[in-house]
């Protein structure tokens, strides 16, 4: 007989996931309290960076079948619902969701249904890259400056390549500056490029 587990997961510890589990139970759905997987975490946090949820993937087995209220339940997005329904399919787990009707995501519906959401899922994606590209252009004609800002000054970015032409060790410079071996090496990196294009 197959084994029926709850995911239960709250935003904030003063939610209650007691009634997620009401709402599974009153699906028809039974499940033994030690099956039922309760976490607090943003929804903003991906399925396999859940603690509580990476561990009842560790649990699961073939011909288990897993309850949760929302899709959401599942991941933070459509990929990230996406990515978790087909892994768990994967390993003949059975995923039902009672805000699609309690349908099982793994079921010829269910992958209909989850067909739709990969659908959503690419145009979240493609929405997203053109955004952030929409955005750099708008931020690279207003004249600003991309990247991660530099933690050295010119003036001081001058005194290093003088410095480091003199052998002065990265590690020597990195302490002077008080930045990391990577802001010295970054600084000659710069110089180096301005030299080639000039």
């Amino acid at each position: 007989m197959a084994r029926v587990f709850a995911y239960c997961r709250v935003s904030t510890a003063d939610q209650d996931p007691e009634n997620q589990l009401r709402e599974i139970e009153a699906a028809g759905f039974t499940v033994d309290r030690k099956r039922v997987v309760t976490e607090t975490v943003s929804g903003s946090t991906s399925a396999n960076e859940r603690t509580q949820f990476a561990r009842l993937m560790d649990r699961l087995e073939e011909g288990d079948v897993l309850v949760v209220t929302k899709l959401d339940r599942l991941g933070r997005n459509a990929m990230d619902v996406r990515a978790t329904v087909e892994g768990l399919a994967a390993s003949g787990v059975r995923v039902h969701c009672l805000a699609l009707g309690g349908s099982d995501l793994t079921s010829a519906a269910g992958k209909m249904t989850m067909g739709v959401i990969a659908a959503v899922a690419e145009f979240e994606r493609d929405l997203l890259i053109e955004r952030t590209q929409a955005g750099l252009k708008r931020a690279k004609a207003g004249g600003k400056r991309l990247g991660r800002p530099s933690a050295l000054t010119k003036e001081q970015q001058t005194a290093i390549r003088l410095q480091r032409s003199q052998g002065l060790s990265l590690g020597t410079l990195a302490k002077e500056y008080g930045v990391s071996r990577a802001a010295i090496q970054r600084a000659e990196k710069r110089f180096q490029k301005l030299n080639l294009t000039d």
